[in-house]
This record gives structure tokens, sequence and C-alpha cells, in this order.
């Protein structure tokens, strides 16, 4: 086992200063964010993007929800390691000690934001009770991670659904249990609106239709790393008309799983996930960034994203290449 100092070094390291991307499909709009409203989630390698993100920008995340994932770090930089004891898990799961000393040594060296800004935040997680793919002692090890950070009143962890490794939705998707694409898993279980109604706290039911917009916005003007980030060309914007007409409005970041993105289900997770509903009632505009598969350079055949470090050493840290790209479409719309 390898110490802190070492987890933070390579932190550290830089992936370049490749020059952005410029793309010819639209911009993104800017809309009247509300300042301190930005909040995360994932599933499977999206959830440990998702607690990435957190990690990473910690002054500007209020809550986070993380499906299907494990804690901060976990991988440190081993694909290895990702493959074994941060997705099967096996015995207590993950430890915690030395990510938690990495993450103080690489708030310590100005590489993440100080951890103490985690603290008032919200944290939902989930595990479904028939999930193959993650073991629950990835999860658990990830609740321990947080309870580390946050007081135990702020986090949720729902273990009780009958749901196969994806994402739960009420009525949309595959059957609950059986695990294949789209990834999406008819539970009966809205699990968009619970998450969300945990990390804002005072939303408002939804209608059965939505009236706002699923809009294809250009990522490649964003992007640092050319090809090394993996970014798909298009990624995915809902937008209610509340916010399309100016008026104050929250921000949420959603990071698809491996084999959900674009070049595999096309607009179907960010159509059927079940955010777009409550988004809708509540003004909240979300972010559906899109990797896409590289079977060469990268070698990112199913389309993750990057918790185990195939776009750079610094894959964890602000200047990460999708960490990085990421904050700048949120700036682009507007948040901070």
């Amino acid at each position: 086992m390898r110490g802190a100092g070492q987890f933070a070094c390579a932190l550290l390291l830089t992936a370049g200063s490749a020059a952005s991307v410029a793309h010819a499909t639209d911009a993104l709009p800017r809309f009247n964010v509300l300042p301190g409203s930005l909040t995360v989630s994932g599933v499977s390698s999206g959830g440990y993007m998702a607690t990435q993100y957190q990690v990473a920008y910690a002054k500007d995340v209020i809550g986070a929800g993380i499906i299907a994932a494990g804690p901060w770090f976990c991988a440190q930089g081993s694909l290895m390691r990702a493959l074994d004891e941060c997705t099967k898990g096996g015995g207590i799961g993950p430890e915690i000690r030395p990510l938690v000393a990495a993450l103080r040594a690489s708030a310590m060296a100005q590489v993440i934001d100080d951890p103490s800004w985690i603290a008032p935040d919200r944290v939902w997680i989930f595990h479904g009770k028939r999930d193959r793919k993650v073991g629950a002692a990835v999860s658990d090890s990830l609740l321990r991670f947080y309870r580390e950070l946050v007081p135990p009143e702020r986090i949720h962890y729902e273990t009780q659904v009958e749901a196969a490794h994806g994402f739960p939705a009420d009525g949309r998707g595959g059957p609950c249990g059986i695990a294949r694409s789209p990834w999406i898993n008819d539970c009966s279980y809205d699990a968009a609106g619970v998450m969300l109604r945990h990390l804002y706290n005072d939303l408002r039911q939804p209608a059965d239709k939505t009236s706002g917009e699923l809009r294809t916005f250009g990522q490649g003007r964003y992007v640092t790393g050319g090809m090394l980030a993996s970014f798909a060309d298009s990624g995915f914007l809902f937008v209610p008309k509340d916010c399309a007409a100016g008026k104050p409005c929250r921000i949420h970041v959603v990071f698809h799983g491996c084999k959900q993105g674009s070049d595999f289900i096309g607009k179907s997770f960010a159509r059927d996930a079940g955010y777009n509903r409550w988004a809708d009632a509540n003004r909240i505009v979300v972010l559906y960034p899109q990797i896409a598969r590289s079977r060469f350079w990268p070698f990112n055949p199913q389309g993750c994203w990057d918790w185990w470090g195939y776009s750079g050493a610094n894959y964890a840290a602000r200047n990460g290449l999708q960490l990085a790209s990421v904050r700048r479409m949120l700036e682009a719309v507007g948040a901070r």
C-alpha cells in the first residue's frame, strides 16, 4: 500500500496544456443560475465521477447522489484495483483510511478544494439488492468515506430496492432485477426524484409531462486534451421553460454510467432516467455531459468516465481533463 504522499503526488502531475478543441455544433446558452445551487449525481463510473467532482470543486457543490459506486480515489490510478476491490468489493470493501489521508494531502497541495467545504453538503447513496456488478461492500465503503466528512444526518443510504446494476426508475427501462442496456431499471422507484428531494429538500411534485426542452450542444469547445479526454462530440442539456425565460434556476449535473452514453443508447438516459420531470417543476437546469467509447487511445471501449487514470495521473484533481472540462461547461451556463 502506497502512502498518502504518493497519492497526492499522483494528483499533482499534469497532463499537458493541449488547446481547446473547437466544434461546429451549438454552444451552451447562459442562464440565471442561482449561486450555491449546484448538485451532482451519477451511476457506476458516473457515480465515481460525481464524487470526484464534488471533492475537487467542493466550494461549488452543495450535494451529491451516488448510485452503484465507491469512495473517492478508490482505484488510486490502477485499473486492476478499479476492477477488483473497487468493483467487486469483497470483505468489508475498500479501505478508507488511505483515501482520507490522500484527500487531506491533496487539499494541502491545493490540487482539490479543502474538504471542509463538503461538511454542509447533502449526500444520497444507493446500492441495489440485486446488483452483481458492484458489490455492496463498495457502497458501504463509500458511506464510511462520507461519514468522515459529512454529519450522518445529512446522508441517506438506500439499500432495500430489488434493483440490478443500473439506474432505478419508475415506469421506464427494463426489468428491475436484470442488468442490461440501457441500464435503466423499471423498479417502480423514482431514484432521480428521491435523490433530488434529499439534495434540495424543498421540491414540488412534478407534472405528468414536461414543458421544458432536452437540447443537444457541442462539447468540443469546452474540452482540453483532445481524444485523451474521451468526450463525445455532443452532450445534452434539459432546460425548463422558466429557465429559458431568464428566471432564477438551480443547476444539476448527471454523469452516466459505462455503456450508457450517447455512443451506446443515444438520448435514452438523458430522456428516461427521470430527472427532467422534477427539473421542469422546480426550475433546475440539468447538464448531461457525454463520454465517448475509444478502443485505442485512450483505451475506453465501454465509454466510462475516468475514475482510474486513463486520461492522466491527475484525473481526480481540479485540473484533470474531464473534471476541468465539465467545470467549463458549468461556467458557460452561468454556474459558479
